[in-house]
């Protein structure tokens, strides 16, 4: 008995080989925006989940606010 691979792939892992869309991220301090290739930030950027929204943040916001992201402070607070 044979056990049934998806239609979209020969292999069986279920990847058709479509890229994902690209998605848009915005900083939610400073506004700057960045388009995020797989559906996530940019390497550079970090985020934060605040009264259960993720909030995102550029590069230049992250290191001005490094002491507040890592003592746990919502962004309110920067």
């Amino acid at each position: 008995m044979t056990s049934p691979t998806s239609p979209a792939s020969p292999s069986g892992d279920g990847d058709d080989g479509s890229a994902e869309e690209p998605r848009h991220v915005v900083c939610a301090r400073c506004g700057a925006s960045a388009q995020a290739p797989g559906g996530a930030a940019p390497p550079t950027w970090t985020f934060s989940v605040e009264h259960g929204a993720r909030r995102y943040f550029c590069a230049v916001c992250s290191r001005e606010n490094l002491r507040s992201i890592e003592g746990r402070l919502d962004s309110d607070w920067w």
